[in-house]
């Protein structure tokens, strides 16, 4: 029940993601600390105790106070990342390596006063794997420590994954399956078995050590070289195995979960072999760690741990008919959750479009929860069932032809969701537009460097004889990543800083357009034309668009929409002014979200935290904000605060999705100040959403009655559902302007005011290209405060708007004489009739 409590979390957590701070870790953590290691803990001594003969009689309590110890200290450790409170981290990561210790030593005291038993290599194995957690959990301790250095991080974050994953883990796994997977299978253990597992031990270790050396040596070969030994180890122990599954194929869920976790381990373990082996710093091999994330955890870890529960649940239920009963429950559609599992991890490790991982991970991660309504059904069925006379047994097995048929059916769900993914978004799966048919080959190929400087292609001209086929290596000389696709449909993958990418074109038979398709950077420049040389064969030469997108939405739309009262239900973006706060630790997730933005009109918005504009942020002069961005969204993202001042080259870096990185900075001057994202085209990622504000209140701010914050930007429609357009950006020709991402939504749901109160409204005018003056009709304003600076003060005068350029701010200050209905307005007229209007409704 412990481990099934840490899996329900596991499965909030992945649904709920983007709205939990370090969501990433914590996945990774609830599966690995709570779920994997509990089962560790319970499966491990109770094994020993069976193994070595030994009654239980007197264990229970302290295997139960290491239990709610090691659960105390899961939970704190957790709480303190997600806090980001370091000496909360150092309390619970002790108290998991203390408890971890204490079991390592438990089993050993129980090795030693046992009699002789055939089977102490695997307790032994059990006793190996209680000395990994301890060191990964140091490690882990030390890279929670924000004063780290940056390179020993990255190899502490290697060292950690291999001490924990393969040491842990995967000891215990292998260690287990010595007698558990016989016994799954219910035939008897392969001669071979016990010597293979009792030989293949210190070599395990061996290599696991030379690989953690590695790590920390920051050498990635070394650390290769004991990958490949710790693969080459395990293919020794569990080659035996096969004599077993010869004998007895696997058919139920249980035993063919833990098999494919064992062919995802394998797997794993040749990529990152071949992976270390060709990275050249630390940095990259924690980046080819990071990509096994999913095969090992996922793949390897959920598998062997759903399959070893689903026969163990029965097991410890006890009575036969519940037996039974219990494994009804937990076999159904066992052919189709094994099925969507790994037909959609499989999709998920390949490289393909983001939209097609999304919703195959979605099909993935049902599949692994089904196991838990089903778990509970077992357990409630087999108390009904308890003491009800039945034959011993398993259930009866399910015909072969229906298993292929689930089986088949969740393999159709998956490549359907592929389908749709790809449907959704053509341009990313490399769709041809080019028809090739009529090319003769010439038998000749022609190979082109194509380099990138900034946001250009260099060569930016290909000259290709007709009939040639044409191979281009693609070196990122860049800063950011690329990609290179052309019109014909082949494509190469999205490629760092320093990487090369090779593309078969194909043959050449007329002019095609080639790009990159990272969002806004073939409106930015990056395109290529392949120009053939000789005599072109009769090919029609598709124009393949000038970067306006297909479908975009008319002035006819626009305007409609602009008359159009929102639906009912709407919920305006909340304009009140956030207090000051003491603690500024924030996590920011950049993620991409369908938004309404006027009555009838949706697109697909970049933002920082779920909304555009992102959350305001507000502070004193000196205060320290700490902001962790975390890219959930489909393509590289990075963020600038005005607010600060410090170098932007590692702070303001691009991330690509999955990683994030901590902005740190002092806020040392007053004002209203403008974050952003500064991913080249800015100008785009900013239109599409990635803009919010900082207040940080002058020393002598006074109270007011009421305060809000309104924030202008313009939106330059693409299609419906679609992004901004490039092309009104770069034309300056926006289609909305708008106040906190929505035309007109005060004047559905207006400000509120009462007569005599003091109002403080602040603007921020965050562009990308056009600023603001901001009037509110009927009003006057008796205190300007713009970019730092006290314009005006009460009674010395009077204001009638503040004008503020793109990335300028302030605040107005005023109280309304009477009730009514004030309009408020960008005094550029024009942008006031494109959505920058609204209200403030007073009363008595």
């Amino acid at each position: 029940m412990v481990v099934a409590a840490w899996f329900a979390a596991l499965v909030v957590v992945s649904v709920a993601h983007r709205w939990i701070p370090q969501s990433g870790w914590l996945l990774v953590h609830l599966l690995g600390i709570g779920a994997a290691s509990n089962a560790i803990l319970i499966w491990s001594g109770h094994f020993t105790d069976a193994l070595l003969r030994r009654s239980a009689t007197g264990a229970r309590r302290p295997d139960t106070a290491r239990l709610i110890a090691f659960n105390t200290g899961a939970v704190v450790l957790v709480a303190g990342m997600v806090g980001g409170w370091w000496p909360v981290v150092l309390v619970g990561g002790c108290v998991v390596a203390g408890v971890a210790g204490w079991h390592g030593i438990t089993l050993l005291r129980r090795l030693r006063a046992a009699l002789p038993s055939r089977f102490g290599h695997t307790v032994r194995y059990y006793i190996a794997a209680a000395t990994m957690l301890p060191v990964g959990a140091g490690f882990g301790i030390a890279m929670a420590n924000s004063g780290l250095p940056g390179e020993l991080h990255e190899r502490l974050v290697l060292g950690h994954a291999a001490v924990n994953v393969l040491g842990w883990v995967g000891l215990t796994v292998l260690g287990t399956l010595v007698t558990l997977w016989p016994t799954m299978l219910r035939t008897r253990m392969a001669q071979r078995v016990e010597t293979a597992a009792r030989r293949g031990l210190p070599a395990l270790i061996l290599a696991l050590a030379v690989g953690v050396a590695g790590a920390l040596a920051g050498i990635p070969l070394v650390t290769a070289a004991g990958t490949l030994g710790y693969l080459a180890a395990a293919l020794y122990v569990l080659e035996p195995h096969l004599d077993e599954i010869r004998r007895k194929h696997p058919a139920d869920f249980a035993t063919l979960s833990v098999l494919a976790g064992i062919v995802w381990l394998l797997g794993s373990l040749i990529y990152l072999t071949v992976a270390l082996a060709t990275a050249s710093t630390p940095l990259e091999a924690a980046a080819a760690a990071g990509s096994v994330t999913a095969a090992l955890l996922a793949g390897f870890l959920v598998q062997v741990l759903l399959g070893a529960l689903t026969y163990l649940i029965p097991v410890v239920i006890g009575g036969r008919a519940a037996v039974q009963g219990a494994m009804t429950e937990l076999e159904r559609g066992a052919s189709w959750r094994l099925s969507v599992a790994n037909a959609g991890l499989l999709v998920c490790v390949l490289p393909i479009p983001s939209l097609v991982r999304v919703l195959c991970s979605v099909l993935v991660l049902v599949a692994f929860a089904s196991f838990l309504p089903l778990a509970v059904r077992a357990v409630l069925v087999a108390r009904r069932m308890r003491g009800t006379a039945s034959k011993p047994g398993r259930p009866e097995p399910v015909p072969a032809r229906k298993r292929i048929r689930s089986a088949a059916a969740g393999l159709g769900i998956v490549v359907l969701g592929a389908a749709a993914g790809i449907a959704a978004d053509p341009a990313a799966a490399g769709l041809s537009t080019v028809d090739a048919s009529n090319v003769r080959a010439s038998g000749y190929t022609t190979e082109v460097e194509v380099q990138i400087e900034g946001m250009r292609f260099v060569p930016d001209v290909l000259e290709v004889p007709v009939g040639d086929r044409l191979v281009v290596t693609l070196v990122n000389t860049g800063t950011d990543r690329h990609d290179l696709v052309l019109a014909n449909g082949t494509r190469t993958a999205r490629i760092g800083p320093g990487e090369t990418a090779t593309l078969d074109a194909g043959l050449v038979g007329g002019q095609m357009d080639g790009w990159c398709s990272v969002a806004g950077h073939r409106q930015m420049g990056m395109t290529l034309t392949v120009e053939p040389t000789g005599v072109v064969d009769d090919l029609e030469h598709t124009d393949h668009g000038s970067g306006a997108e297909a479908g975009s939405l008319t002035s006819s739309d626009v305007s409609r929409s602009l008359g159009a009262d929102p639906a009912a239900g709407f919920v305006a973006h909340d304009p009140v002014a956030p207090a000051p706060t003491a603690d500024h630790r924030i996590t920011l997730a950049a993620t991409d979200e369908q938004r309404e933005v006027a009555p009838g009109i949706t697109q697909r918005l970049w933002t920082f935290g779920g909304t555009a504009p992102g959350p305001v942020l507000r502070g004193r002069v000196g205060d320290v904000f700490e902001i962790t961005l975390v890219n959930d969204g489909s393509i590289g993202h990075s963020i600038d605060f005005h607010a600060g001042s410090l170098s932007p080259d590692e702070p303001m870096r691009t991330i690509e999705p999955g990683e994030s990185l901590v902005y740190r900075f002092t806020a040392t001057r007053s004002g209203i100040w403008l974050y952003h994202c500064s991913t080249m085209p800015m100008s785009l990622h900013i239109a599409n959403g990635m803009f919010g504000a900082v207040i940080i209140d002058p020393p002598d701010l006074v109270p007011v009655a009421r305060e809000y914050v309104l924030v202008q930007s313009e939106l330059y429609l693409g299609a419906e559902g679609g992004e901004a357009d490039s092309d009104k950006i770069t034309a300056e020709d926006p289609d909305l302007v708008v106040f906190n991402g929505y035309a007109n939504q005060y004047d559905h749901r207006p400000l509120q005011a009462r007569v005599g109160e003091r109002v403080r409204i602040w603007v921020l005018a965050a562009g990308p290209n056009r600023g603001t003056s901001f009037h509110v009709v009927g009003g006057q304003f008796d205190t300007v405060f713009s970019e730092g600076d006290y314009r005006l003060r009460p009674d010395t005068g009077g204001s009638q708007a503040l004008g503020l350029f793109p990335a300028q701010g302030g605040f107005v200050e005023l109280e309304f004489p009477e009730p009514g209905r004030y309009p408020f307005v960008s005094h550029s007229m024009v942008d006031a009739e494109r959505g920058a209007h609204g209200i403030v409704e007073v009363r008595e």
